[in-house]
């Protein structure tokens, strides 16, 4: 059995309104093993827990009830700052937004983590253009994002999330603003580095993007409704 990178257990998570008794029960003791190399997609209608589940999994938010192991550490429980030197030194994030910081170039947004992690700068740089490889962009490092197409922004997010050799790799709807064409070259960028050994769950509402992965777990209502494997 493969090694598990992050395992919940009863997880639970409500949001209560600050002007009256309602709460909302957004997730509900989901149970889930997540095995290191893993390509999961994370399913569901509007409102079923998928940005409440990936939130919680990159330790974006704290669960109301329940354990969170991440390579077997309860991260539910720790603070602020130990919650962000996780996202920092073991979380990879790819949003639908690029997020891009427009005055740097692809080599200074892919810097941006190594720098918070206090890495110096020689060593930074290094880095950086080893995962700007990694997404074949090196004719690219130094420019500007407004000069890239939207497929290459993306990679220049993937290359900033990959920078830090992340435990876990998360996407949420990373293709959502690009044309179709694009949008499949990111995707295989993805299953390359899901050959590579990479751990990934995208959250998705496509079908045909979730058919790509190796397991899909679909959410309703705060719970796990199916969860299969292809």
């Amino acid at each position: 059995m493969n090694h598990l990178v992050a395992q919940l257990q009863g997880l639970s998570k409500v949001y209560r309104s600050p002007k009256s008794d309602l709460a909302v029960h957004a997730l509900q003791e989901v149970d889930l093993d997540i095995p290191r190399g893993q390509y999961m997609a994370i399913m569901g209608p509007s409102g079923s827990g998928k940005s409440t589940l990936m939130n919680l999994l990159g330790c974006l938010d704290r669960p109301t009830g329940g354990r969170y192991l991440l390579e077997s550490q309860d991260v539910a429980q720790l603070n602020d700052d130990d919650l962000s030197r996780i996202r920092r030194e073991q979380l990879g994030f790819v949003f639908q937004a690029f997020n891009l910081i427009s005055q740097l170039s692809v080599l200074q947004n892919v810097m941006v983590p190594l720098f918070y992690q206090g890495v110096h700068r020689h060593e930074r740089a290094r880095q950086a253009e080893a995962a700007i490889a990694r997404v074949g962009l090196t004719d690219r490092q130094h420019h500007r994002p407004s000069e890239l197409s939207g497929g290459q922004q993306q990679r220049v997010a993937i290359a900033r999330a990959l920078v830090n050799k992340p435990r876990l790799l998360f996407a949420d709807e990373p293709t959502g603003n690009l044309d179709s064409a694009t949008g499949k070259s990111i995707l295989n960028l993805f299953d390359e580095l899901h050959q590579q050994g990479m751990t990934l769950i995208m959250v998705t509402h496509d079908e045909a993007i979730a058919d790509r992965c190796q397991r899909i777990i679909r959410l309703l209502d705060g719970r796990i409704n199916s969860d299969t494997e292809s």
